[in-house]
This record gives structure tokens, sequence and C-alpha cells, in this order.
């Protein structure tokens, strides 16, 4: 059996990159309608017309007379829940904080981004943050939290809500010259030179050759091999690896260390120390060009061992990603609906139709004389009956009662009980005379998203965890 090279190797580790984003593609694109409907755009869908053309539901709409009209109850959703996070998670902040953590919290602004998570969370099913060290201008190392987009993100296949069998994850970077540099150089002026000359060098065909190679689409795959606004795209990729290892353990010393195989022909002359072989995990990174160069790589440097991301998808049964705001878009779409219709029943309907018999009108009148003297204030309408008591007659027809405004508050009635986001949790009067009747209401409706705020602050204590590791090491 052929052993596969080096270069073969982190070949696969780039295809296998490529194919974690690719098999994301559905859920990036759920999200983006959940993005539409979240912020107002919510007559995008697509339908066939009667001919069988597709088109948007706003277009469609339009093309049948009606005014597309939304009102947008996910925004406010959305906004209520992000609220109560602040006022119950954040204001009243964590009193076992270190000075330590509470210095990096501040340094962060972790409450701002926590917030943007959790609407994020809230929209798409996933929160992603990037727990890393960078140098302040003084010199000193400090830690850096920021949200990553789902869209810059990539990771294998889970099952697991904790992300315990991650193997594979990684994220786009869309950087400057000199930003790429400072990250894969590594203070090598001949690197920085070489990695410089790769993207710009012929580095359109050696993407073309590359992905040609690797069987992958470089037009259905545009945005994994190419970056927006002349940037350079690096692609950094974290998988676990397993390796063989000499467990360690010197009696004189009392320690017990882990050393790679290489070691143990300088360690097995030492009486002191008794070795035993292992396999041992590791998480170890690598940065590609889209061109499949290897820029740098290296095993984890943090006392925690893994990677830098924080995940979390929900709920994740059987490895599917559902958000909240997946819930309540064909209520709202309802809702839009029935409106719509309401408005155009309400257009259509005769309003003030004066029916003015012809033979009645005042000799010497115009039409437009009887037009101007009906709708001024006060007018007084002559009319000449020449040859019968007719008269004439306002028309105002009542079109709107066809259970349109029923079927509107049942849809809102809906919409409170799939979110769970109720009126006392909106702040709204209260229906009840009952103080305490009003406390249960509220006190109900916070259970029912309980399991949205306890899976978030699960994944907000794994993210704490990770940065007193990087704080204590």
């Amino acid at each position: 059996m052929k052993t596969p090279t080096t270069n073969e190797q982190h070949t696969s580790v780039l295809h296998a990159a490529y194919l974690a984003w690719m098999n994301a593609a559905r859920l990036r694109q759920d999200r983006l309608r959940n993005k539409r409907f979240t912020y107002g755009d919510q007559w995008g869908d697509l339908v066939r017309d009667q001919q069988g053309c597709m088109m948007t539901e706003g277009e469609f709409l339009a093309s049948q007379g009606c005014q597309n009209i939304t009102n947008n109850l996910i925004r406010q959703l959305v906004k209520t829940i992000i609220g109560r996070f602040r006022s119950q998670y954040i204001k009243g902040g964590d009193s076992q904080q270190s000075e330590a953590m509470a210095r990096a919290s501040r340094d962060n602004e972790l409450d701002e981004l926590d917030s943007r998570a959790l609407e994020e969370f809230l929209i798409s099913g996933c929160c992603i943050q990037r727990v890393d060290t960078c140098h302040k201008p003084g010199g000193n190392e400090h830690v850096r939290v920021d949200n990553v987009n789902i869209n810059r993100l990539f990771v294998g296949a889970m099952n697991d809500t904790r992300a315990w069998d991650c193997e594979l994850i990684g994220q786009l970077h869309d950087l400057n010259i000199a930003q790429l540099l400072r990250r894969v150089a590594g203070g090598n002026q001949r690197k920085a030179a070489w990695v410089r000359r790769l993207y710009t060098d012929g580095a359109d065909s050696r993407l073309a050759d590359f992905t040609t190679r690797l069987g992958a689409d470089s037009q259905l795959g545009t945005d994994f091999w190419r970056a927006a606004d002349g940037r350079c795209r690096a692609i950094e990729v974290w998988t676990l690896e397993c390796r063989e290892v000499i467990v360690c353990h010197n009696r004189r010393e009392g320690t017990l260390t882990i050393e790679p195989v290489s070691a143990a022909h300088r360690l097995k002359n030492r009486p002191d120390v008794t070795m035993r072989w292992d396999i041992a995990t590791v998480w170890h990174c690598r940065w590609f060009s889209p061109m499949g160069d290897l820029l740098t790589e290296y095993d984890s440097p943090w006392a925690h061992g893994s990677h830098p991301f924080v995940i979390k998808l929900y709920p994740l049964t059987d490895g599917e990603v559902h958000a909240v705001v997946e819930d309540i878009i064909d209520t709202q779409k309802h809702v839009n609906r029935m409106i719509s219709l309401l408005d155009q029943v309400m257009r259509s309907s005769a309003k003030g139709v004066l029916l003015f018999p012809e033979t009645a009108l005042p000799d010497g009148w115009t039409w437009e004389d009887a037009r101007r003297c009906w709708s001024s204030a006060n007018g007084l309408l002559p009319y000449n009956p020449r040859y019968n008591d007719v008269k004439p007659e306002q028309i105002t027809a009542n079109g709107t009662n066809i259970g349109a405004y029923q079927m509107i508050e049942l849809q809102m009635k809906l919409f409170e009980e799939i979110s769970g986001v109720s009126g006392a949790l909106q702040g709204r009067d209260p229906a009840v005379d009952s103080a305490n009747a009003y406390q249960l209401q509220s006190e109900n409706a916070n259970i029912a998203l309980s399991d949205v705020y306890d899976t978030f602050q699960a994944f907000r204590r794994q993210r704490d965890r990770k940065m007193e590791c990087l704080m204590n090491q």
C-alpha cells in the first residue's frame, strides 16, 4: 500500500475543508432566508405564476394588482429576546468573575459581542466565536474574542451538541498582504517574499489548475476560493490528528511528560526515566493559499490544547440546525398576505360613490360644477327631476367584513404561541387585573424561552473557559 506523501496529506486536508464548506451550503441558504425575513425583506420567496414562470411573491402580488405590505413581527420578536437577555444576564453581571476575566470582558466588549451573537443564534441557529491571543501596542499579549460569520466558517460533520466529536474546523480569511505576512511569515523575510510571489505570479491560472486537479468546482465554490475587493484569501484549517508518542515518567523529578517517538533513542539510556508507547490526539493547524500552497502549520499553542473556536449549533438533532426564526416564517407570511388582501379589498370597495342621474343635472351646470359642489364642505347640490323623482344618491359599500380581521387576530395569537414570546414578555399592558396572574404569565413566557437562553449560556461558559486557559498559561 502506497504511503501518501506530505503534499498529498496537505492536499487531502484542504479538500476535506472544501467539502465541509460545500456541505453547509443548505445551512447558509436557510440562514440568508431567515435574515431576509428578520430585517423586513419578506416577499422574496420564489413562486410560479399561472404560466409557470418563476418570480418572487412580491412580483406575483404586484401582477395581480395588489400592494405587498409588510408588518414585520419577527424583528420585534428578536429584539424582545435580546432585550430580555441584556436585562437578565448582562446588567446583573457575574459576581464570581475574577478581576482578570472581568478586565478581558471589558477589553473585548463581550456584552455587545454576546448580544450580536445571540441575534445570529436566533436567525441561523449558530453562534461562533474565536478566542485567540494578540499583541497590544506595548508588546504584551492579551486575549481577543471575535464573532465569526457562519459564511466564513466550515466544520466537519458533528452530532454531539457539545461539539466534542468535531474533528475538522476552520475559517476563511480575507487579508491584505501585510496582515497575511504577519500571520504566516513568522518574521522570516525570505518566507514573506515567497508568500508575496504566490499571490502575484499567475495566481489565477494556478488556482484554476489546482481546483481542477482537486475535483472542485471553482465556479460553484467561488466564495471558498476567492476573496473580494482584491484581498488575499487564506484558508485556516484545524484537524484533530493522532500521533505516536512516548510517555516518560521521570522518577527522580516526579514528572510525567509526553515526547515524540523520535526522542526514544535519546531517553532509553536514562535509568531514571520509564518510557511507554502511546497514541495521542493533537489539534493541528494549517494555513493554505487558495492555490493549494501550505503557508504555515503548527500544533495548538494554547494550554487547552484545542482549536480557537467556540461553536454552538441548535438543536443539532441528527446533525441538523434549525433556528428560532425558521419556526415563525410561515405565520409571518400569512399575516402579510391577510393584511395585503384586506388592503386590496378596502381599496377596491366603493367608497362615497355618487350616482347622479343625467336627467337630474340642473340647466347650465356641467359635471365639473356638480363634482366641485359635492366635494366642498357645506355644499349645496341642486338637481332637476325632469322625468321622475330620481335624485343623486351616494353609495358606500362595506366589502371588508370578510373575516380578515378575525384571521389576522388568529395569526397574531399563533405567532405568540409558536415563538413563545407573549405579550407579557414584551411588556404590554396586562390582559388580567391581578398582578400575580400577570407575574405568572411572565414566568411562563420565560419558561418557553429557557431552552434558547440556557443553550446560549452554555456557549458563553465554554467561551469563558477558553479565555481563562489563555490568561493563565
